[in-house]
């Protein structure tokens, strides 16, 4: 028998996918400081300066939230972070 949702499982649902979510870039020791940048420049359209700092973060505290918003695009953001080899994790906003 199909399950069928009711409004009230829809509603928790949609409330659940319109949550900010997090990007996460998590310190590896393979890539270079210079590359990390690099690519968050390349993904996220950030300036130099705001990359460097993002990318320092991630080597001095281990990670980094690059990016807030709509689950949908943080999922994109995060396949696209691991096509370049970067440590990435998805978490829902606090």
């Amino acid at each position: 028998m199909p399950s069928i949702a009711t409004p009230e499982m829809e509603t928790k649902i949609g409330a659940f996918m319109e949550t900010p979510w997090c990007v996460i870039i998590q310190n590896d020791p393979v890539n270079l400081m210079s590359y990390v940048a690099h690519v968050i420049r390349k993904i996220f359209g950030y300036n130099k300066q705001e990359a460097e700092r993002l990318m320092m973060q991630v080597h001095q505290e281990g990670r980094s939230r690059v990016w807030t918003g709509a689950r949908e695009k943080a999922e994109h953001y995060v396949r696209q972070l691991h096509g370049h080899q970067l440590l990435a994790t998805l978490e829902k906003s606090e």
